[in-house]
């Protein structure tokens, strides 16, 4: 067998073997992007786009423990939620929560998180750059307000919303634990509701009484031994 035959033999096996080892690496790297797609849409909710909310807690304590300075957590609630619903229909109903999550993640930013933490309730925890301008917050705080009040575009036409807020510093409060600022927020939120402005989380709001992390009185909650000592 001349040289050429020889050298042309073994590229075609080298060939052959590179070729058997990439069609399983092929496999398993479709597979490992077929996996991580789907994790990252369990961890969304579909119809708002939020995070879930264990993952909105897991990045939001990472984004409140690098940047505990310069952050904001907020709870919003769509006000009388219900009652759109019924006046307008259930499909109304998911496009104004649709549109209640795109705004807030326009809001929040690249750098923020936003979570759905259930029915017409969010969460958010974002970075304001308040070094230059101690009126920085306040003026993020009402831009959210305006952007949550615009109408929301249905079939039937545009619809008005409204939403409370309450929003919890943690540099003002003391603290970058997220469960504690989403009970001084909670507590602020419904403050709010009373008063048609937003409002922020005192520090005597942290003293409240709450159930798994809200205020006691709320739909769904009982007060309890427990709940009085979370």
């Amino acid at each position: 067998m001349s040289s050429n035959v020889c050298v042309q033999a073994r590229l075609g096996q080298r060939a052959f073997l590179l070729t058997t080892l990439a069609v399983p690496l092929a496999g398993w790297t479709v597979h490992a992007l077929t996996l991580h797609r789907r994790l990252a849409q369990e961890r969304r909710d579909p119809l708002t786009g939020a995070q879930r909310r264990a993952a909105f807690e897991r990045r939001a304590q990472r984004l409140l423990h690098r940047h505990p300075h310069d952050s904001i957590v907020c709870l919003v609630d769509v006000d009388d939620f219900k009652g759109l619903n019924d006046a307008h229909g259930h499909a109304a109903g998911d496009m104004a929560l649709a549109a209640t999550g795109e705004r807030l993640a326009l809001w929040a930013g690249p750098h923020g998180v936003v979570g759905r933490l259930g029915g017409d309730e969010f969460a958010v925890a974002a970075r304001v750059d308040n070094r230059d301008n101690e009126e920085a917050m306040e003026q993020r705080l009402g831009q959210l307000m305006d952007a949550l009040r615009e109408p929301v575009l249905t079939d039937a036409g545009p619809i008005a919303v409204a939403a409370s807020v309450g929003t919890a510093a943690p540099d003002y409060l003391g603290t970058s634990a997220l469960a504690t600022l989403l009970r001084g927020a909670d507590v602020s939120m419904y403050r709010t509701k009373h008063t048609g402005n937003y409002g922020w989380a005192e520090l005597e709001d942290l003293e409240a009484v709450t159930v798994n992390g809200r205020r006691a009185g709320r739909p769904g909650t009982h007060v309890s031994a427990l709940g009085r000592a979370a």
